[in-house]
């Protein structure tokens, strides 16, 4: 069993924001393979069904991103899910809208809803799904930034990643990691 989390903020008004990155590719899955992600149980929104053989939970925490580890080490203790089958999607300022990058495992970097994953499950020994969103034009700007809106000349380079991501993640399910990272990085 794998699970699959999106990072993002719960509440509508962040919806087509940067920092959301990790729930639309969690959309996008769903969608796909028609998994409902609408059981509210471990402080998110989950769902379970098969993707590419594989059985799978899709998790968006609704805990907000900066305490997002709160809702995974629940179902990675209730579900006893080894950390090589967890799967983190998330946004990444230091990758330019449109592009991708999958790494087996690492550190939080400046994120800090991988802050509290890490810190939560107490390592970095899971798989994670960057989502490139690119920086602000100014650095003072950062908050503004990832949970703004976003201007819709934008939004389609952003969608592209999105669509990158969700198919990343498809092929580390269907034949593993190392593929996947050849593949898309």
């Amino acid at each position: 069993m794998y699970l699959i989390i999106g990072l993002g903020n719960p509440e509508e008004e962040y919806g087509r924001t940067r920092h959301n990155m990790g729930f639309n590719v969690i959309n996008k899955l769903s969608n796909k393979y028609g998994i409902e992600v609408n059981k509210k149980k471990f402080d998110g929104l989950c769902g379970d069904g098969m993707i590419e053989g594989e059985k799978v939970i899709l998790l968006k925490p609704q805990t907000y991103m900066n305490l997002s580890g709160k809702s995974i080490v629940q179902v990675v203790n209730f579900y006893k899910i080894p950390l090589e089958n967890v799967i983190v999607i998330y946004d990444d300022i230091d990758i330019e809208p449109g592009l991708i990058r999958i790494r087996k495992k690492g550190s939080s970097g400046s994120h800090n809803g991988m802050k509290s994953v890490i810190a939560e499950l107490g390592s970095g020994e899971f798989m994670r799904v960057r989502v490139g969103i690119g920086k602000p034009k100014y650095d003072g700007d950062m908050i503004n930034y990832v949970i703004g809106a976003v201007p819709e000349e934008e939004q389609k380079e952003l969608e592209k990643g999105v669509e990158k991501a969700k198919e990343a993640v498809i092929e580390i399910l269907r034949s593993g990691i190392d593929t996947s990272m050849n593949k898309f990085n």
